[in-house]
């Protein structure tokens, strides 16, 4: 499941990362011409974002319980969520953790998830 910036460059979709100074990293996790090994199986590369056809984020949200949640983790049938529906007694009696102040997560067995898809945000 994907979660966080994507870039489109010759037709491919590459992982993507802002850096501070406007450029736009783009990762292979194989070699590809004009890109940097930057560790064992991830190739990088610095583009300018005039030279990408697109750039945005991507993360997978769903339903649990009848309630929405963005999946932030995946292990074995289990998916990580996190609360996106902003009510604090809703999730405390859905019996979700208080991460912090306003965020609630919880551990979801992956059969009980449903509408789960990916949304696309603007970058």
């Amino acid at each position: 499941m994907r979660d966080g910036y994507i870039a489109r460059w010759q037709g491919v979709e590459f992982e993507a990362s802002p850096a501070p100074n406007g450029t736009i990293r783009i990762y292979s996790p194989t070699p590809r011409d004009g890109f940097v090994e930057v560790a064992p199986g991830r190739y990088c590369r610095v583009m300018m974002p005039s030279e990408l056809e697109d750039f945005g984020c991507v993360r997978t949200v769903c339903t649990w319980r009848g309630e929405p949640f963005v999946v932030i983790g995946e292990h074995q049938e289990w998916l990580r969520l996190e609360y996106l529906g902003g009510k604090a007694p809703v999730a405390e009696q859905l019996g979700l953790e208080r991460f912090d102040v306003g965020v609630y997560q919880a551990w979801a067995p992956r059969a009980e998830v449903t509408d789960l898809r990916e949304q696309r945000l603007p970058g």
